[in-house]
C-alpha cells in the first residue's frame, strides 16, 4: 500500500511520500489510512496534480465534457423560457420538447442544435413527475395577469423580481430548475459516472486518438462528472461563468468550505486516474459527494430560514424561497443510497408532512420543524 502526498500549493507540483513504518510525513491533504499496514518495505508514489483542471497526455488535452456542457446551456435556456411566464402564457409543448430536445433544436425553442437530452438522463423513475412540473408550470402561466392568492394562480411582485405561483402557491418554475439540477446532473455525476459500471471501464489507454479522443475511457466519465459541477476549469480562482451547482457551491461556501473541497476533489480523483491510483480515486469520490450533499442541505436550510423571516410579510419572497428550499430537498434523494446521509424516508417526510404540496397552508412551526430536521441531520 502507498502512502499518498498532496501538493499544498496552486501550481501544479510532483510530491513523493515514504510508506515505511516509522516514516512521519504527516503533512499530507490526504492519504490512503491503509498505508499504516506495511510489511517495513518503503515505495514511493507521485502524484502530479495540475493547478487547474487542465490535463494533457503529454501534447494533447485529455479532458472533454462537451456533451455536459450542451445540457447545462438546454437547461439555462429552458429557465430563461419558463421565467417568461409571468408576462405571457406558456407552451407545455415547448417545455416538453425542450426537455426532450425535440429535433436537436428543442423544437427550434433552444438557439443552437446538439444531439444530447435532459430527458434520457434523468433519473427514470422521475421523469413523468417533471413533465407534470411542466404542465402545471404552463396552466398557471395562463393566469399571468391575475394576482396570485391563495387557490388562485398568479404572479406576485416583490421589489424588482416578479415570480409566477399555481394555486397552491407553489413556483413550478424553482421546481423544475433546480430538480432537474439533481435529477439530472447530480444523480449522473454521483450515481452513474462515479458508479462501478463507468469506473470500471478500460483505463490503460486512450479511447480514440485518430479521432481526437486522446483520453481513456474512465478518465473520460470522471470528466463528465466534473461537466455537470458547472464551473470554469480555473474555479475557485475564477468564478466566472458558475451556474447551477457551481454557483451554489460559491455561494455555500463561506458556511461550507465547499469550493475547494469539490475542486481539488475533482482534481485529484482525475489525477489519481491518469496515474493509475484507484484507492485513491475512490477516496475522492466519497469526498466529494458528501461535500455536494453538504451544498444541498445547506442551501435548503438557507432559503427555509429567508422564508420564516419573509412569513406574513412577503409572501412573493416566502413562497419563492419556500419552492427553491423544496427542490434542493429533493435534489438530496438523487445522490447515492450508500453514501448519502439522509434516509430516503426523511426526504419524503420532510416533503410530504412538514412542507406539503399547498404552500399557503405552511406555517411558521413548519419551517422551523423543517430547519431542524436537517439541521440535526447534517450537524449544520
Amino acid at each position: 500500500m502507498i502512502k499518498y502526498i498532496f501538493p499544498l500549493t496552486l501550481a501544479a507540483v510532483a510530491f513523493t511520500s515514504c510508506k515505511k513504518e516509522g516514516c512521519t510525513d504527516e503533512t499530507a491533504l490526504n492519504y490512503n489510512e491503509e498505508a499504516k499496514k506495511d510489511d517495513g518495505s518503503c515505495t514511493y508514489f507521485t502524484l502530479n496534480v495540475p493547478a487547474t483542471y487542465a490535463f494533457t497526455d503529454g501534447t494533447n488535452s485529455t479532458v472533454n465534457y462537451s456533451g455536459q456542457t450542451e445540457r447545462l446551456n438546454q437547461l439555462t435556456e429552458m429557465t430563461t423560457y419558463m421565467k417568461t411566464g409571468t408576462t405571457t402564457v406558456l407552451s407545455y409543448a415547448a417545455l416538453t420538447d425542450m426537455f426532450a430536445n425535440t429535433g436537436g433544436n428543442g423544437a427550434g425553442n433552444f438557439t443552437f442544435t446538439s444531439t444530447k437530452k435532459l430527458m434520457d438522463k434523468c433519473m427514470t423513475s422521475d421523469t413523468a413527475m417533471f413533465i407534470d412540473y411542466m404542465d402545471s408550470l404552463a396552466i398557471a402561466s395562463q393566469s399571468f395577469a391575475s394576482t396570485a392568492s391563495d387557490g388562485q394562480a398568479g404572479v406576485l411582485t416583490s421589489g424588482t423580481s416578479t415570480y409566477l405561483f399555481a394555486a397552491n402557491g407553489i413556483e413550478y418554475t424553482q421546481l423544475i430548475e433546480k430538480g432537474l439540477m439533481g435529477a439530472v446532473f447530480m444523480y449522473q455525476a454521483t450515481n452513474v459516472y462515479f458508479g462501478a459500471d463507468e469506473m470500471n471501464v478500460d483505463n490503460s489507454s486512450a479511447v480514440d486518438p485518430s479521432s481526437g479522443e486522446y483520453y481513456t475511457a474512465m478518465e473520460h466519465h470522471w470528466d463528465e462528472a466534473f461537466g455537470y459541477f458547472g464551473v470554469p476549469v480555473d474555479f475557485p480562482a475564477n468564478t466566472a461563468g458558475i451556474r447551477f451547482w457551481g454557483k451554489y457551491c460559491n455561494t455555500r461556501d463561506a458556511q461550507l468550505g465547499c469550493n475547494a473541497i469539490m475542486m481539488d476533489g475533482f482534481k485529484r480523483g482525475r489525477a489519481a486516474i491518469t496515474q493509475d491510483a484507484l484507492d485513491l480515486r475512490d477516496d475522492e469520490i466519497l469526498n466529494i459527494t458528501k461535500m455536494w450533499e453538504k451544498i444541498s442541505a445547506a442551501q435548503a436550510v438557507a432559503y427555509l430560514e429567508s422564508a420564516k423571516t419573509n412569513f406574513g410579510i412577503d409572501n412573493a419572497k416566502f413562497l419563492h424561497e419556500l419552492s427553491e428550499a423544496y427542490a434542493f430537498i429533493l435534489c438530496l434523494k438523487y445522490l447515492p443510497v450508500d453514501i448519502r446521509v439522509i434516509s430516503y424516508s426523511q426526504i419524503v417526510d420532510l416533503l410530504d408532512n412538514t412542507i406539503g404540496n399547498d404552500f399557503w397552508q405552511v406555517t411558521q412551526t413548519d419551517l422551523t420543524n423543517a430547519i431542524n430536521t436537517l439541521n440535526g441531520i447534517y450537524s449544520f
